[in-house]
């Protein structure tokens, strides 16, 4: 048996891992999602998912920003705001596409989770699917998942 060494990695041009999100992504600035950049995907992949999701939201389940999915194997990045070449899927706040960080004044720093998942299996889902909707429809699938976090704060 091979052995296999996690490799799947998830970046940004406009910012890294554990900084502020650029306001220009943000609620409070032009509200169009970042660029992302993807790299060492696994074995087996067939598809790829992106969700960003908030967990600091002072709500039950937090606050889902983005989901995107059905993602070709030929595409490595997202351009800034490139998100509806993909399959969107419903935001918190009941939209299609992304919606920038827009956490409560003074409620401090906020965590933005941009989970990338590599699927073994091409999936044809309908557009308009909520995050626990993609989550429930890829646990089966997913073959290794990578994140980059964001943090922003108002």
């Amino acid at each position: 048996m091979a052995l296999y060494i996690k490799e799947l990695q998830i970046v940004s041009p406009a910012f890294t891992s554990l900084e502020r999100i650029p306001k220009r992504y943000t609620s409070e600035g032009e509200n169009i999602s970042p660029p992302l950049e993807w790299s060492g995907l696994p074995p087996g992949t067939q598809q790829l998912a992106l969700i960003c999701h908030d967990p600091d939201a002072p709500l039950t389940r937090g606050f889902t920003h983005w989901v995107i999915y059905s993602i070709p194997l030929t595409a490595s990045q997202m351009a800034e705001a490139g998100g509806s070449k993909f399959t969107e899927g419903t935001n918190s706040a009941e939209q299609l596409g992304y919606i920038g960080p827009a956490p409560p004044v003074g409620h401090g720093p906020h965590h933005y989770y941009f989970w990338l998942y590599a699927l073994d299996k091409e999936l044809d889902l309908k557009p308009g699917l909520n995050r626990e909707q993609l989550l429930d429809a890829i646990a089966e699938h997913v073959i290794e998942q990578a994140r980059l976090v964001g943090v922003y704060e108002r």
